[in-house]
């Protein structure tokens, strides 16, 4: 029997991205001057206000004001009306050194016996569904809001637009888990207030969602997917009314409170930890990258057509307590007998080719470069790898990768070690 599944996503003005934002700003900074700097920052935004605060080990001297100013001037809550303003609220500071009880657990005389920062277990997922390997109500959802806002810095149409705004995509699936047809599409947008008639205001809303936005993305996608978008969609455009008071004032913000947004919509699993504002000894953030780049390659491998991958640690000890997988069912693999690989077999080589502790997972995936802030709106999964120019402390510009977590650099590796051709 066909069933539906929702994913959701919200945009870089939403209250709480605004808080990721700011943290990512303020960690890639400490890192371009000290690559082995150790930061958590949390974030808090409302009326015309903005603190962070945490703990910091570092070398460098980072003023967070002038970042935190620019990162809500860069969203674009630059007037006065919206009464959030990058050059006008109040900014307060209370971060602070690092506890030396939790630093005695990372550090290390031998780099590669760095410890876990924390506990915890995360996850990794990937799908066949879609050419990112992301599941597709969240890359759908994704994909307006950031088609959204380059609409909106553009100002050619639909000029009314404000920063916040969110979205919501449902997928009905065939019995075979394929995806059949788009069953709803839900986007609230904030808007200036530019009709006296709220009826008139939310009509032109609705028809340039379906008329200027919903064309704008199709034209994205493969055609297997465009074909997904029936005249059968029931669009559910700012269905609460207007969308005038938004952003920071509307709502608070605070920093990892859209962890389903930054990794699967609620595909897959997730362990709880959010990403932003942390340094990578903090596995809660490069765990959870290097469990994706694991199911990542190992579905482009051939190896199933989904993976879900955990990695779990005990706070100061290198090595993980633990790593599971689960192919759903989905497995293309064999051993010499013809039987298919169970997930346990398939967790035994993978432990074999990719090295989990924290110190290997930084090295393999830069996590000491200043790549964060990138990540911090439209999620952290799914994006496409890069590279981009950083000035160091001392002046000098090298070029650092982006998202290394999405390569698909140990396809090779994977179809050896399962005898894939």
């Amino acid at each position: 029997m066909p069933y539906l599944f929702t994913s959701e996503s919200v945009s870089e003005g939403h209250p709480d991205k605004v808080a990721d934002q700011i943290s990512d700003a303020i960690l890639d900074e400490y890192l371009r001057q000290d690559p082995a700097a150790k930061v958590a920052c949390e974030t808090l935004v409302t009326t015309d206000f903005a603190m962070v605060a945490g703990e910091i080990k570092s070398t460098a001297h980072v003023e967070a004001e002038p970042i935190i100013r620019e990162v809500i001037r860069r969203i674009g809550y630059n007037k006065p009306e919206y009464l959030f303003n990058a050059d006008t609220c109040e900014v307060m500071n209370r971060l602070h050194e690092q506890s030396a009880d939790i630093n005695q657990g990372v550090e290390r005389a031998k780099p590669e016996e760095q410890g876990a920062g924390d506990q915890g277990m995360m996850f990794g997922y990937a799908t066949r569904e879609t050419e990112n390997y992301m599941p597709l109500a969240l890359d759908l959802s994704h994909r307006l809001l950031r088609e959204l806002a380059v609409i909106r810095r553009e100002g050619k149409e639909m000029t009314y637009l404000r920063p916040d705004a969110k979205s919501q995509v449902t997928i009905r699936y065939a019995d075979d888990n394929t995806p059949e047809a788009i069953e709803t599409i839900v986007v609230s947008t904030q808007h200036d207030d530019f009709d006296e008639n709220e009826q008139v205001m939310l009509k032109q809303i609705e028809q340039d969602v379906k008329n200027i936005l919903i064309p704008r993305v199709k034209a994205q996608l493969s055609p297997e997917v465009q074909q997904l978008f029936t005249d059968d969609i029931k669009y559910h455009i700012n269905p609460t009314g207007k969308f005038v008071i938004g952003g920071p004032h509307g709502d608070s913000g605070l920093t990892g409170r859209k962890i389903i947004v930054d990794t699967y919509g609620g595909k897959g699993a997730h362990g709880g930890g959010a990403f932003s504002g942390k340094d990578s000894s903090k596995v809660d953030r490069s765990a959870a990258y290097a469990a994706r780049h694991i199911a990542k390659n190992l579905v482009a491998a051939g190896v199933a057509d989904q993976a879900l991958v955990q990695v779990a640690y005990a706070i100061g000890v290198a090595e993980p307590v633990g790593l599971f997988v689960t192919t759903y069912g989905t497995t293309h693999v064999s051993n010499g007998n013809g039987q298919k690989l169970t997930d346990g077999q398939i967790a035994e080589k993978v432990q074999g080719l990719f090295d989990l502790r924290p110190y290997a997972i930084v090295k393999r995936l830069g996590l000491q470069n200043p790549i964060f802030a990138e990540s911090a709106a439209y999620g952290h999964m799914g994006r496409q790898p890069g590279q981009k120019e950083v000035k160091g402390a001392d002046g000098s510009t090298r070029t650092v990768e982006t998202f290394t977590w999405e390569k698909l650099d140990y396809v090779d590796q994977i179809k050896k070690a399962f005898g894939l051709n």
